[in-house]
C-alpha cells in the first residue's frame, strides 16, 4: 500500500460511495486519478486539507480560477456582505454594470459584454454571434484547443482528431474546420476553400498542455480575418486576467473581435463565463434595436450575471487592476518553475516544460512541443502518471493525471516552488533507475 493510500482511508471510503451515485464517482472526469481522488474538507491560500487531515500544496487551484489562492479575504468579505442583501434575483442590478465597466476598462477590445454561466456557454454564444454577423456558417478551430462541451467546438480535443465523440453527430460539426495549432500556412490554405464566419483560438492551449501560441501566428490570424471579413475570437477563459490585467491579447499585442472569459471573472468562486467585443458585433444582441426575435442573436440564462457572482468578480478584478505586484509575483514564480523543472527534465532526457506567465506545462516528450499534436501524440503517458503520483505522494496536487500542469496563485511562495522543483528532481533520478 502506498503512502497516499495508507493516509487517505476516508477518501477511499467516500469514493466507493460516490461510485454508487455519480458516474465514475466524480462530477467531472478530469477530477479522477488513480488509485482514487482525495476528498477536500478545507481550502485556504495555496493549501488543501483532505477529509483525513492531510495537507497538500495546490497547483490545481480551482481549475486555475483561484489566481489569489483560496478564500482571498477581500472577495470572501464581498460575498458575505452580498449574501445579506441578495444572491440571485433574476432582474437587473448595479453589480452587473460595475463588473461590465471594469472588464471594459481592463480589456479595451471589449466595448460591451454579456455574462453567461460557464466558459462553454461563452464560446457557444460567441460562435453564434460570429455566424449571425457574417451570415456564414464555417468556424475554424485548432487541434487540441479546448472550448468546452458545445457541439460545434467539441471536436479535435484529443487524437484521433477526426473522430466524433460519443453523443455528437457529424452534422453537428460539419461546419467546423479543424486545423493544426501554430500553423499559419494551413489556415491560409483553408480559407481559400471555405467561407469562414470566424476563427476561435486559445492564445495558450490549456488542456493541450500550456502550449503558447506564437506571436506571428496570432498576428497572422488577425490579418487573415481582416482580409476575408471573418471574426477573430480569442478564448481567454484561462488566460483572461491571469497573464495580465488585459489578458493574453495585451501580452501578444493582437486584438480579437470577440473575447470569451471565465474562471477569474467570477472572483474565482462562482460558475461564470462572459463574451464581449466591439459595439458593432455585440449590438446584434440588443433587444431594443432588434425587436424581431429571429433577427436578434440570442443569449440568456437564469443565473447569468447574478448579484453574488458579479459582486465577487468586480471585487477581484478591481484588486488585480490596483495591485500590479500580483503579476510580478506569479509570473516570476512561473518563470522559475518552467526554467528549473525544464532543466531537470532535459538533463535526464525525460522531457520539457512549456507555458507563459503563471502557467506551466510538463511534457514527457522526445522533442519540445510547439503544437498540441506533438504534445498529445508523442507524450509518454506512463511517465506522466508516475510523475503525478510522485507529486501526490509528496502532498502536491497538479492538474491533471496524464497531462501535468501547474497554475500558480499569488498565495504560492518561493518555498513552495523550490519544494516542487526538489520533488521533481527526486522523481527524475528515481525514474531513470527503473
Amino acid at each position: 500500500m502506498s503512502k497516499f493510500e495508507s493516509s487517505t482511508l476516508r477518501s477511499r471510503q467516500l469514493f466507493e460511495i460516490a461510485k454508487k451515485y455519480l458516474p465514475g464517482g466524480v462530477s467531472y472526469s478530469i477530477r479522477y486519478f488513480e488509485p482514487y481522488p482525495f476528498y477536500v474538507s478545507k481550502a485556504y491560500g495555496q493549501k488543501l486539507i483532505d477529509v483525513d487531515g492531510n495537507e497538500y500544496t495546490d497547483y490545481w487551484i480551482g481549475h486555475g480560477a483561484k489566481i489569489m489562492g483560496h478564500n482571498y479575504p477581500p472577495v470572501i468579505e464581498a460575498i458575505r456582505r452580498q449574501i445579506e442583501l441578495g444572491i440571485h434575483v433574476g432582474l437587473p442590478h448595479e453589480w452587473e454594470i460595475r463588473l461590465a465597466e471594469q472588464i471594459h476598462r481592463m480589456v479595451p477590445s471589449i466595448e460591451k459584454v454579456r455574462f453567461t454561466n460557464s466558459g462553454t456557454e461563452a464560446n457557444m454564444y460567441a460562435v453564434r454571434l460570429a455566424r449571425a454577423y457574417t451570415k456564414r456558417a464555417a468556424i475554424v478551430k485548432f487541434e487540441g484547443n479546448w472550448h468546452g462541451g458545445y457541439d460545434t467546438l467539441h471536436v479535435a480535443v484529443v487524437p484521433p482528431y477526426e473522430k466524433v465523440y460519443a453523443g455528437l453527430t457529424y452534422g453537428a460539426v460539419k461546419d467546423t474546420v479543424i486545423l493544426p495549432y501554430n500553423d499559419l500556412e494551413a489556415v491560409e490554405k483553408a480559407v481559400e476553400k471555405t467561407e469562414i464566419a470566424g476563427i476561435i483560438v486559445e492564445p495558450v492551449a490549456g488542456a493541450g498542455g500550456m502550449i503558447p501560441a506564437e506571436r506571428e501566428f496570432l498576428k497572422g490570424l488577425r490579418e487573415i480575418c481582416d482580409k476575408i471579413g471573418a471574426l477573430l475570437i480569442f478564448d481567454e477563459v484561462i488566460t483572461g486576467f491571469r497573464l495580465s490585467t488585459g489578458g493574453a491579447q495585451k501580452i501578444y499585442g493582437v486584438t480579437p473581435d470577440i473575447t470569451t472569459l471565465g474562471k477569474i471573472v467570477g472572483g474565482g468562486e462562482f460558475a461564470v463565463g462572459a463574451f464581449g467585443g466591439r459595439d458593432e458585433y455585440m449590438e446584434l444582441l440588443n433587444q431594443l434595436k432588434y425587436r424581431n426575435y429571429h433577427e436578434r442573436a440570442f443569449q440568456g440564462g437564469t443565473f447569468s450575471a447574478n448579484m453574488l457572482m458579479t459582486s465577487a468578480g468586480y471585487t477581484l478584478l478591481s484588486e488585480l487592476e490596483r495591485r500590479p505586484e500580483i503579476y510580478n509575483h506569479i509570473n516570476t514564480l512561473g518563470e522559475k518553475l518552467r526554467k528549473d523543472i525544464g532543466e531537470i527534465l532535459e538533463r535526464h532526457n525525460l522531457g520539457y516544460t512549456t507555458g507563459i506567465g503563471s502557467l506551466v506545462g510538463v511534457h514527457f516528450t522526445p522533442i519540445k512541443p510547439r503544437d498540441v499534436k506533438t504534445a498529445q501524440t508523442m507524450k509518454d503517458k506512463e511517465k506522466s502518471r508516475k510523475y503525478f503520483q510522485h507529486l501526490l505522494e509528496s502532498n502536491i496536487i497538479a492538474l491533471t493525471y496524464e497531462n501535468p500542469q501547474f497554475f500558480i496563485s499569488s498565495a504560492h511562495t518561493i518555498n513552495d516552488i523550490e519544494r516542487l522543483i526538489q520533488v521533481t528532481e527526486e522523481f527524475a533520478k528515481n525514474i531513470k533507475k527503473q
